[in-house]
């Protein structure tokens, strides 16, 4: 069994955030940065393993997660391990799961005083206890995928010079500006005698073309995903899996409770609890309801009751004005509805079209 240890804010020998954190690091050869980082409960559940003698399935922690659901499955865990090995101390884990400095630091104190009333000095490999998991929960571990990516790829090189090649419509077979000393070529009459372009103007028009030329080339290019998009996009899957994740659980909870229910219920209706008042109570605990809640039965009663309620006009036909009643007409009192000799059809009747081929 366990020596429980009482622990106040204001003790005189809490150790400090750098102490624990050397602390936890040493002992359980982990890589913690923060404080805040126990808040997944699995850096407990491997302290108690190491205390004591399989006072919980270490398969089942979850070391490397980032999920909120199994942080709290952690610290169940830690909680079915204190009532097993005797501590009576409450675990916070509904402020612990949130990642808070101050719940954390405070919880992590008080352990170290478990931890240290009753530590034997036994020997224990942290690693291999926990199946070779490295525990990588620092700030390179939970950066957002595509951080790292993003800044490589939006960062040119130190020194790097981007050239751009000249626009093909600022290219002409005329130089604007001759070298000294040369002269241009002469040109070759051409077949047409239409007015010929001197280079001057073919230089003062090749400028004009050439913002054209490089719309039509931006135009063509595949346009570049914004990395802060694809950021969010990233960050935004991962919630929906997260979220997803998180439905399943609840569901799987939601069924398994309701089961035992069940149960619960079928065991309270057996016939030799009937007399019960343990079992009434239970009962009634079970089938109450909140307020403004109606059972599905009374609300089809009441639907029931509002159709009987409903009265359906039926169409009145005027009378012929030209009918005349038979006074001698008297109703036969041997008649009987249906003959139960009469056959609705003569088994070797056979149609005019039969007979005719006969």
């Amino acid at each position: 069994m366990a020596v429980n240890v009482y622990h106040t804010a204001v003790s005189k020998d809490n150790l400090s955030r750098h102490q624990i954190l050397a602390w936890v690091n040493e002992t359980l050869d982990m890589s913690l940065t923060k404080v805040e980082q126990l808040c997944t409960g699995a850096a407990y559940c491997q302290f108690m393993d190491l205390l004591f003698e399989n006072p919980l399935p270490l398969k089942k922690v979850k070391f490397n997660t980032k999920l909120e659901h199994e942080y709290v499955a952690n610290f169940k865990l830690l909680q079915t391990c204190f009532k097993k090995v005797g501590v009576d101390k409450p675990i916070p884990m509904d402020k612990l799961v949130k990642g808070k400095f101050q719940d954390n630091i405070e919880f992590v104190q008080w352990f170290k005083r478990l931890f240290d009333a009753n530590y034997g000095g036994q020997e224990y490999d942290a690693l291999v206890a926990r199946g070779g998991i490295v525990v990588t929960t620092g700030e390179a571990a939970g950066a957002k995928p595509g951080a790292v990516k993003t800044g490589i790829a939006s960062r040119p090189a130190a020194g790097a010079v981007k050239r751009t090649p000249p626009p093909k419509a600022a290219t002409s077979s005329y130089s604007s500006k001759p070298s000294p000393g040369s002269q241009p070529a002469a040109r070759r009459p051409g077949p047409s005698s239409g007015a010929k372009q001197s280079p001057a103007s073919a230089a003062k028009q090749s400028p004009a073309s050439a913002p054209k030329a490089r719309t039509a080339a931006a135009a063509s290019a595949p346009a570049k995903p914004d990395p802060r998009l694809l950021a969010e996009v990233a960050e935004l899957k991962t919630q929906v899996a997260e979220l997803q994740q998180a439905v399943e659980t609840t569901e799987h909870e939601r069924d398994f409770y309701f089961g035992k229910l069940h149960q619960v219920e079928q065991i309270c209706q057996e016939p030799e609890h009937e007399n019960s008042e343990g079992m009434a109570r239970i009962l009634e605990v079970l089938y109450a309801t909140e307020e403004g809640f109606v059972p599905p039965e009374e609300d089809q009663q009441g639907l029931e009751e509002g159709v009987e309620g409903i009265t359906v006009n039926e169409p009145e036909y005027p009378e012929d004005p030209g009918f005349v009643e038979d006074p001698g007409f008297v109703e036969d009192p041997g008649f009987v509805g249906e003959d139960p000799g009469f056959v609705a059809e003569d088994p070797g009747f056979a149609p005019e079209e039969e007979l005719e081929e006969y």
